[in-house]
């Protein structure tokens, strides 16, 4: 088994080389731009790793795991357009450096090319490799229609979210985990649990994500703190709070957010949300879910020793502060 920092380097060298295959044209700038933003790369490494930990060969999955950044990134860029979100990654989003039109084709041709990517493998792996990304890329949509109708809701509930959460960001980590594994050719039922590992670890990993968007540091996390309270977006945060409010509370909080943005906003919200110990909710359910990931990975029928990098990453990620 190779490093976390070992597998994020072939990563970073395999994008490297597709940017550069990529034709000197206006439609690949921003898609080059947007890869160069960097991010966590996660996908992309738990490919490489579950590849690895079934004892396949690391090199086979590379193209298979870049295709999973590479559409990551394509609905980042896409998102950014639907939400109208100036910032990616402490950087202009794609639609603010260019313009709307240009970053959706340039989404567009993103989505062809992760598709050829992840389908760079043996013939053998092919047809569990189509179902898995095709199932994979229409629950992502799912998920972001979802998220969109959800902004003209005042009646979204805990558990909606959380499918919404599972599908528009869970699902793609438990793709590339399962993916890695179908390319080792993994029993099936371990292919599963690995499969359940990251369903349960994304779901946990957004929640944690919600958190820093109002509790992190603006510097850390690469974007402005409070923005899904100035986008009045419905986070595990939000619906946790208008669930444990009291009457006075409920109308001082829906009062906040029919407000237009501003610094005041957040920080009246913010308020709002200790005084209900959101935060400390929030980390129980967050945990909840990582529990579940762990559990599902002992399950596992591979060496303990091999298991090790998978829990050192589940930590890390839940403990990380942007």
């Amino acid at each position: 088994m190779k490093s976390i920092e070992e597998y994020q380097e072939i990563i970073a060298n395999g994008i490297e080389e597709f940017q550069n295959e990529n034709k000197d044209f206006s439609l690949y700038k921003p898609v080059n731009y947007i890869l160069d933003l960097g991010g966590k790369r996660l996908r992309p490494v738990l490919t490489l790793l579950a590849t690895d930990l079934f004892g396949g060969i690391v090199t086979d999955s590379i193209k298979p795991a870049l295709g999973i950044e590479v559409f990551h990134n394509f609905t980042l860029l896409h998102d950014d357009i639907m939400d109208n979100a100036p910032i990616r990654r402490g950087q202009a989003a794609v639609h603010e450096k260019w313009n709307v039109n240009a970053a959706i084709l340039s989404g567009d041709v993103m989505f062809v090319q992760a598709f050829t990517l992840v389908t760079s493998c043996k013939n053998e792996s092919l047809r569990d490799v189509l179902d898995l990304f095709n199932i994979t890329a229409v629950e992502v949509c799912e998920g972001q229609q979802l998220d969109m109708d959800f902004e003209s809701r005042n009646d979204v509930s805990i558990d909606e979210y959380i499918e919404m959460i599972r599908l528009k960001t869970s699902v793609l980590v438990a793709c590339a985990l399962k993916l890695g594994a179908v390319l080792a050719g993994a029993p099936k039922e371990d292919a599963e649990k690995l499969y359940d590992f990251g369903l349960n670890l994304g779901i946990a990993f957004q929640i944690k994500d919600d958190i820093l968007d109002v509790f992190g540091d603006a510097a850390l996390v690469g974007k402005k703190v409070g923005g899904d309270i100035l986008a009045n977006k419905k986070t595990y945060l939000l619906l946790r709070a208008l669930e444990d409010a009291d009457e006075s509370q409920n109308t001082l909080l829906k009062s906040w957010l029919s407000k237009e943005s501003s610094v005041e906003k957040v920080a009246a919200v913010t308020e709002i949300f200790e005084i209900l110990s959101v935060k400390q909710k929030s980390d129980e359910v967050m945990d909840d879910y990582y529990q579940r990931s762990i559990e599902a990975l002992d399950a596992i029928q591979i060496d303990d020793s091999k298991k090790k990098y998978l829990h050192g990453f589940a930590a890390g990620l839940m403990n990380r502060t942007f």
